[in-house]
C-alpha cells in the first residue's frame, strides 16, 4: 500500500454499517405503491453538492425532468467516499463516487446499489497529474520518496496513481515511500508552486487556469492509462429501492435525460444554463468555473454502467490484496434496470 498522510479506518465503516442497521430498525415504515402505479413514493431526495458546481440531478431538477418531486440539498460532500457514506448512514437519499470507492465500500457489506454512471474520462474531461518545470520527476521511479497531492484517500485519484506506479514496474516496497498527501483542490496549484508538493493532482477549472500561468506539464494522465471511461457512479440503498421502486425509477430517468441533455446541447447553452442554476440557488457561489466547463466525461448513453467500469476495479483491488479472488461478482453488483436508455445501443 501507499503511505498515506491520513489513514482509512475499518473501525469507520463498521461504524457506518452498524449506523445504517440501526438506522433500518428504528425507522419508520414507508408505504410503497405498486411499481405500475407510476407515482413517486416520497415528495423529494435529500442529497449533497458541490461548491461553484452543478450535478445532474440538480440540472434535471431545473429543466424540470424531476417534477412532482424536487431535490432537498443538505449541504456539500467534501468528497465521493463521503458521499456515498452518507447513503449508507441514512443522512441522504442519494450520492455518487468512483466506481473503485464503491467496490470497497459494497465489499464490506454496505447495503447499496450504483444505479447510473455520473462523471468520466473523455479527449475533453481528463485529470492530470503535474510536476513544475524543472523537476527533476521525469517518471514513476522519481516519486520514491516525494508527495503527491490528491483531493480525497481511497477513491480515483489514489487508483490511478497506483496503477501508474504499478506499470512503471515499482515494488510494493518502494511504491509504499510514495506519500499522497490530501490537499483541497483548490489550494493544491499553490502548494505546488510554493513546493510542499512535489506532484499536484489538477483537472477542469483548475488545471486549466493553472496550465494559463505556466510552468507546469503533466507526469502522466488518467485518460493515458485507462483511455474513456464512465469512472463514477450514483448510488441507491437496497433499503430505498425496495420502499421507492417509482422514486428511483424517476431519479434514474430524470438524471439520464439531463446527462443527454447536456450531451447534445451546444456548449454555450450549457455553460449558461449552470451558471443560471448557480446564481439563483442562493448558495453565495462564485459561478465562474462553469465557464470552463467542456462534457459530461461519462461514456455509456444517459449514464448506462457497462461491466467493464466495475470489473476493473475489482480486479485491481483483487491484485492489491484488498479483496480475495472471487469475492465480488459483477453479476448483480450494479443495476441499469432505472435508466430509460438500457435498451438503446450505447
Amino acid at each position: 500500500m501507499i503511505h498515506f498522510a491520513k489513514k482509512g479506518s475499518t473501525t469507520a465503516i463498521a461504524f457506518l454499517l452498524a449506523s445504517s442497521l440501526l438506522l433500518t430498525a428504528c425507522g419508520k415504515t414507508e408505504t410503497t405503491a405498486s411499481a405500475s402505479g407510476g407515482a413517486p413514493e416520497v415528495t423529494e431526495l435529500r442529497y449533497q453538492g458541490g461548491v461553484g458546481s452543478v450535478t445532474f440531478p440538480e440540472l434535471a431538477d431545473d429543466l424540470g425532468y424531476l417534477a412532482p418531486f424536487k431535490l432537498k440539498f443538505i449541504g456539500n460532500t467534501i468528497s465521493g467516499p463521503q458521499d456515498i457514506q452518507a447513503v449508507v448512514t441514512g443522512d441522504t437519499d442519494f450520492g455518487g463516487a468512483f466506481n473503485g470507492a464503491i467496490v470497497k465500500l459494497i465489499s464490506a457489506k454496505a447495503p447499496i446499489k450504483p444505479v447510473i454512471a455520473y462523471y468520466g474520462v473523455d479527449e475533453n474531461t481528463w485529470t492530470g497529474y503535474y510536476v513544475l518545470d524543472g523537476s527533476p520527476i521525469k517518471s514513476a521511479k522519481d516519486l520514491i520518496g516525494k508527495k503527491i497531492a490528491v483531493n480525497t484517500l481511497g477513491a480515483h485519484h489514489e487508483f490511478v496513481i497506483k496503477e501508474y506506479l504499478h506499470r512503471a514496474g515499482l515494488t510494493t516496497e518502494e511504491i509504499k515511500q510514495v506519500t499522497l498527501v490530501v490537499v483541497p483542490p483548490v489550494t493544491t496549484e499553490q502548494t505546488l508552486r510554493a513546493e510542499q508538493i512535489d506532484v499536484a493532482t489538477l483537472g477542469g477549472v483548475l488545471r486549466d487556469k493553472a496550465l494559463e500561468r505556466g510552468g507546469i506539464h503533466p507526469l502522466f494522465k488518467d485518460i493515458d492509462l485507462f483511455g474513456t471511461f464512465s469512472a463514477g457512479s450514483y448510488v441507491l440503498t437496497d433499503k430505498f429501492i425496495k420502499a421507492n421502486p417509482n422514486a428511483s425509477r424517476k431519479f434514474v430517468e430524470a438524471t439520464a435525460k439531463a446527462i443527454e441533455w447536456a450531451r447534445t446541447t451546444p456548449r454555450d447553452e450549457v455553460v449558461a444554463r449552470y451558471e443560471k442554476i448557480i446564481n439563483s440557488r442562493g448558495r453565495k457561489e462564485d459561478a465562474s468555473t462553469v465557464k470552463f466547463w467542456k462534457s459530461t466525461g461519462v461514456a455509456g448513453k444517459g449514464g448506462l454502467i457497462s461491466d467493464k467500469e466495475f470489473d476493473t476495479w475489482i480486479h485491481w483491488l483483487e491484485d492489491e490484496g484488498v479483496l480475495k479472488a472471487g469475492q465480488l461478482k459483477i453479476n448483480g453488483l450494479y443495476t441499469n434496470e432505472f435508466n430509460p436508455f438500457a435498451n438503446e445501443k450505447k
